[in-house]
């Protein structure tokens, strides 16, 4: 399952977001460090060609792909060092597949600001920072190690210390590690599991205001490399507190959609460059989140390891061509299924069936 951890400095909205997106109960306070143990939510990802191939299929039940969100402590000056609860916060961080980066957008005396002013480019800065002076410390162990190794003089030690000394040097210089041109062979190679490698999606929150308002986004989206989503994190916690016909309703009133949750998966997934695929087995069907270029066998590893190493062939159908065909056997009717063996790159959107052996 997809992990995306919600960071940022204290008070900034983190719990409120989490709460909003996922209909959680996380504790919400007007002081720092409000959250101390990871709070975390498994949450669906909103589909519609899901239940399409559901009701195609006529299966029963459809079984989305999920995604954690974990709301963490909140990030300030000197957590690379210890200070606030870097070190546990730091330690949570490097289990996430994704980062949402959550900056306060919304001006509320009422709600204390760790730096005083509102000013998205500077808290944006301080986290960025202090995950860089983190994996610099972490680089540095790995070079220290690195320089003892040295001693065998073979090849590769000291391809092992120069590339360590390059990546220390470039996260010396404040850059991030996904800046560094050789970074995902450098990763690769040497499983570094580095914070400032891990893609970002930048989150506005913007309070009880419509998403996309304020002098405070435009800045936001000047200033940072990654996408900026935008969500009115108070109201849309507020929302995902009512049932659904209840919460319709009051939405309704609002002149306003509750599309929080969709928005910022969508973000993550094109951080992530991840594709989905379905399958409908029984009376199932479901969603798969692969990364982009998965093989046909690896992703049939995802359903289970079993049909991985037994792999045969797969037939595959491209969802909007079984869309339109209304049926399996009017796709098959149609020319639209194929016979795709194990090295065929899935696709967006496929409906896989796999043949294999146990």
């Amino acid at each position: 399952m997809l992990s995306v951890g919600l960071v940022g400095l204290p008070n900034v909205g983190k719990s409120t977001v989490f709460n909003a997106l996922g209909r959680g109960a996380a504790r919400v306070s007007n002081y720092a460090f409000c959250t101390i143990e990871p709070n975390r939510a498994s949450v669906a990802v909103p589909d519609p060609r899901l239940s399409r191939v559901a009701a195609i299929f006529g299966q029963e039940r459809a079984v989305p792909a999920g995604v954690e969100f974990i709301d963490l402590a909140g990030l300030v000056r000197g957590a690379s060092r210890g200070e606030g609860l870097g070190n546990q916060f730091l330690a949570a961080i490097r289990e996430v597949d994704a980062i949402l980066h959550v900056i306060r957008c919304f001006p509320n005396p009422e709600v204390i600001h760790v730096e005083a002013t509102l000013d998205p480019r500077r808290d944006v800065e301080i986290v960025e920072i202090e995950l860089v002076l983190a994996d610099l410390e972490h680089v540095e162990r790995r070079l220290r190690r690195a320089e003892a190794a040295r001693k065998a003089h073979t090849k590769e030690t000291e391809e092992e210390h120069a590339a360590l000394a390059d990546l220390a040097a470039h996260l010396a210089k404040g850059h991030p590690a996904r800046a560094h041109r050789d970074i995902q062979e450098l990763v690769a190679a040497r499983e570094l599991h580095l914070l400032t490698d891990k893609p970002v999606v930048y989150l506005a929150n913007v309070g009880e205001e419509a998403p996309g308002a304020g002098a405070c986004v435009e800045q936001l989206r000047d200033s940072v490399p990654g996408p900026v989503v935008t969500l009115a994190g108070k109201l849309e916690a507020d929302l995902a507190e009512l049932e659904e016909e209840e919460r319709a309703l009051f939405a309704e009133e609002l002149d306003y959609r509750p599309e929080g949750l969709a928005h910022v998966v969508r973000a993550c997934y094109a951080a992530l460059d991840l594709v989905t695929f379905y399958t409908g087995v029984g009376a199932e069907a479901r969603a798969w989140a692969i990364p982009r270029g998965t093989h046909l066998a690896r992703a049939a590893g995802t359903i289970h390891t079993d049909m991985e190493r037994g792999f045969i062939r797969a037939e595959v159908i491209d969802f909007a061509a079984l869309d339109a065909a209304g049926s399996r056997a009017e796709a098959h009717r149609l020319g639209k299924a194929r016979v795709e063996g194990r090295d065929y790159v899935v696709r967006e959107g496929d409906v896989v069936e796999v043949r294999f052996h146990v």
